[in-house]
């Protein structure tokens, strides 16, 4: 499906300000789209929302269906009069510009905990009957995502393959007699669910109101311990114990040496296309619930994946095998007709990967730091070389902030000193870089590009160097997903700025 000519910027929420540790779908979520509306953006571009599991990453989450508790916002749930000033008052000391996942997910949890037995004790029969159909109408994912986290709960967080077999193969009696048992933790959590969807809900008509759409995000992976991967052994590429014999990665690239080994299991996509593909189908459908634009990761894996042994202790050595390709996308398109769909196709691309792309109107994507590399004029990736079905940014939650791409050196790259300086001399011609400032030249040069839809990370609209970089694929840890900004940083001239560029280039219409 093609795109509007539209400008946005990409912010995941657990990035907004707030003194609760982690950012969320309160106040400041709200005051956050009245910038964008001030910046004439069009789009708010957010990662995936699901329960974050290994290194918090919201592309290893606990289930695909799932909203992450996190962003719950204690003050909605206060105005609900299911925590009281007190509770809230009563929050730690947390820092301003980071999230310490560490210190907030016990928080975050015992204060959910605290709204849920309120909730139960004291809320009238509406509210209770909202809940209940939200427990019916979800109920195809929402239970086995509930038991699957309170046995985690009560197992110290152990894997899923680590529990007695019974439980592990979902024998009817294990599942009754767990479900029994810890009847009261999995309401609890399915109360966070139905908290979650009720507050996005509300937030995403605030979006509406103010024309603004939300572009959301599937990983093309299930991480293996999730409630995806055990309710569905069947559709994955595991032994008779439930572990991978192969995982997923990608080989050597810009961003690693030695490739990107992720080791989410693969798919058994004979077993998926059997069944209509019907897992994927729910996914897609799930996701359009809650976004107006769905970008799907590593769309190449569709054409072709990169299978390594699950021994490995690195991406090296895989191999590349046939994905699902049309077959998938023309069970999609049979199903939820013609949808929003955009396609994460950088990488190792191939001529099959963007003939599939095509033959299902997906847009692309380009990034403007990747486009100075080695023979830059002829690399068909600079802004004069692109095309309209495309979204472009200045870079991605992957890549490093703008001004911190311009500062890098040697040590914090995989490139050579002598490349850098020649990727930089390239960058300063093409760009006709002068008295603007570096991060607004970027910009200026992405919203001037014949793409339909422009994308910029809040990092960049303000200037940040390198310590508010969101991700940097290949690590685990460190400040991966942790960085926040400043109610304040919004307050300079930013939003002047990019509704006067998106003007300019017609992209506020």
């Amino acid at each position: 499906m093609r795109l509007p000519r539209s400008s946005g910027i990409l912010l995941h929420p657990t990035s907004l300000p707030g003194k609760f540790g982690i950012g969320d779908f309160g106040p400041a979520a709200y005051e956050f789209v009245d910038y964008l509306q001030a910046a004439g953006q069009r789009l708010w571009q957010v990662l995936p929302l699901g329960p974050t599991g290994y290194g918090d990453s919201p592309y290893q989450c606990f289930s695909a269906f799932a909203g992450n508790p996190l962003l719950i916002s204690p003050e909605r749930l206060a105005k609900e009069g299911l925590l009281t000033k007190a509770e809230l008052k009563s929050a730690p000391e947390f820092p301003e510009t980071s999230v310490e996942f560490g210190a907030v997910i016990p928080y975050r949890t015992a204060l959910l905990e605290q709204a849920a037995a309120a909730f139960f004790r004291d809320a009238d029969s509406g509210a209770r009957h909202e809940f209940e159909s939200f427990c019916v109408n979800h109920g195809w994912w929402l239970h086995d995502y509930a038991l699957f986290m309170a046995v985690k709960s009560v197992r110290g967080y152990a894997p899923w393959t680590d529990w007695e077999q019974a439980l592990r193969q979902r024998t009817p009696e294990a599942l009754l007699s767990w479900g029994e048992h810890l009847a009261l933790p999995i309401q609890t959590i399915k109360f966070g669910q139905y908290q979650f969807f009720k507050q996005w809900a509300t937030l995403r008509t605030y979006c509406k109101e103010n024309e603004i759409q939300v572009m959301g995000d599937i990983p093309i992976y299930a991480p293996h311990d999730s409630a995806d991967v055990w309710a569905n052994q069947a559709l994955f590429e595991l032994d008779d114990d439930g572990m991978p014999t192969a995982v997923a990665g990608v080989p050597p690239d810009y961003f690693s040496d030695t490739g990107q080994l992720w080791g989410n299991p693969l798919y058994r996509w004979d077993r998926m296309a059997e069944r209509g593909f019907e897992w994927w189908i729910a996914r897609i459908r799930a996701t359009l619930d809650l976004v107006d634009i769905v970008r799907i990761d590593h769309f190449r894996g569709f054409e072709a994946y990169w299978s390594v042994p699950a021994n490995a202790e690195t991406a090296i050595n895989g191999e590349w095998i046939e994905g699902p390709g049309d077959a998938l996308f023309d069970a999609v398109g049979n199903a939820l007709g013609d949808v929003p769909i955009a396609a994460e196709n950088l990488g190792v691309i191939t001529k099959e990967v963007e003939a599939l792309r095509e033959r299902h109107a997906m847009p692309g994507m380009a990034v403007l730091q990747f486009a100075f590399g080695e023979d830059a004029a002829t690399s068909g990736l600079l802004p004069h070389t692109w095309t309209n079905n495309t979204i472009a940014y200045t870079g991605t939650h992957d890549n490093d902030t703008t001004i911190g791409w311009w500062k890098a050196n040697n040590k914090s790259t995989t490139l050579d000193a002598k490349t850098l300086r020649r990727q930089r001399a390239y960058a300063k011609r093409y760009l006709n870089l002068g008295d603007e400032k570096l991060h607004w030249s970027f910009i200026r040069a992405v919203m001037a590009s014949v793409a339909d839809t422009a994308i910029f990370p809040l990092q960049d609209v303000l200037g940040l160097g390198s310590a508010a970089r969101m991700n940097a694929p290949g690590s685990s840890g460190g400040q991966n997903w942790r960085w926040r900004f400043t109610k304040d940083q919004l307050k300079g001239k930013s939003a002047k700025r990019m509704r006067e560029l998106s003007e300019t280039y017609g992209r506020l219409l």
